[in-house]
């Protein structure tokens, strides 16, 4: 049997022969061998002869630790590690060419010939780069709010809503661990107020934004550009009209791909 596995910094999905299971997030950049043989420990599953693992930092050199602790796990078995964005693709194009990206706290987008990926915009992080992710979204928003470029009626809700000083606000982002986390952890303010114009437009300029430099670098505007995460799930209707701006079709759009990756595997020798 398969086991498909998604993963990612927090959280990881497994699902081998129609039963499923969830553990903490493996992440080889991040975590040690030990941590991550602690989590894969938590996972027991039987005839396994083939597992498909991808997650948020499987890149070399370091996927080879994970992938010598699954093969460990599942001697028998034949064992791919790989990234995120290759295991999203696959759960949105299937076997078919298209563009896929994600858009949840960080964002990452890459041109799919149907098997693999063939070319990557690199993402650069939430400082350089991420555009129309979690982090950049909440960066935007309190650079504005602190800036006063939005209304003093949604500066007030801010602060009314969220547990949260001007003071706070730097010293998360500046002096405490995460700040990219922190910062997407403003999204859910975005989406309470998303009919407001100021944060439409601070919505629509952010996804067209991903658009102009990410999607348009793969010069392929016949294709279309599907995505996956919990921000393009939350703000589908935004991120379609900055499609349509940019001169893109946005395809599917998934919460997550699990199941989606479930289903290219069973079609895949």
């Amino acid at each position: 049997m398969k086991l498909i596995v998604d993963s990612g910094s927090t959280k990881t999905a497994w699902q081998c022969g129609g039963n499923t299971a969830v553990t903490a997030g493996l992440n080889p950049v991040r975590d040690s061998v030990e941590q991550m043989q602690q989590v894969i420990d938590q996972v027991n599953f039987t005839g396994v002869t083939e597992v498909f693992f991808y997650g948020a930092g499987c890149i070399p050199p370091y996927a080879v630790h994970l992938e010598r602790l699954l093969q460990a796990k599942y001697p028998t078995a034949s064992v791919l590690v790989a990234s995120d964005m290759l295991g999203a693709a696959r759960a949105l194009c299937g076997h078919h060419e298209g563009i896929a990206c994600i858009l949840g706290t960080g964002s990452n987008s890459c041109l799919y010939d149907g098997t693999d990926i063939v070319q990557n915009v690199s993402p650069l992080g939430y400082i350089l780069g991420d555009e129309g992710s979690g982090a950049v979204l909440g960066r935007t928003l309190v650079g504005d709010l602190l800036k006063e470029q939005l209304p003093d009626h949604l500066r007030d809700a801010f602060f009314l809503e969220m547990p949260l000083t001007p003071n706070l606000i730097i010293e998360n982002v500046y002096r405490r661990p995460m700040p990219n986390r922190f910062l997407a952890s403003l999204v859910p303010f975005i989406a309470r107020h998303a009919e407001e114009p100021g944060l439409h437009e601070l919505l629509v300029g952010c996804f067209r934004a991903f658009f102009r430099r990410n999607v348009a670098l793969y010069r392929r505007p016949d294709l279309p550009v599907h995505f996956v995460g919990g921000v393009a799930n939350q703000f589908a209707m935004q991120l379609r009209e900055a499609a349509a701006s940019e001169g893109f079709a946005v395809g599917d759009i998934l919460k997550s791909p699990i199941d989606k990756m479930v289903l290219y595997h069973a079609f895949s020798s």
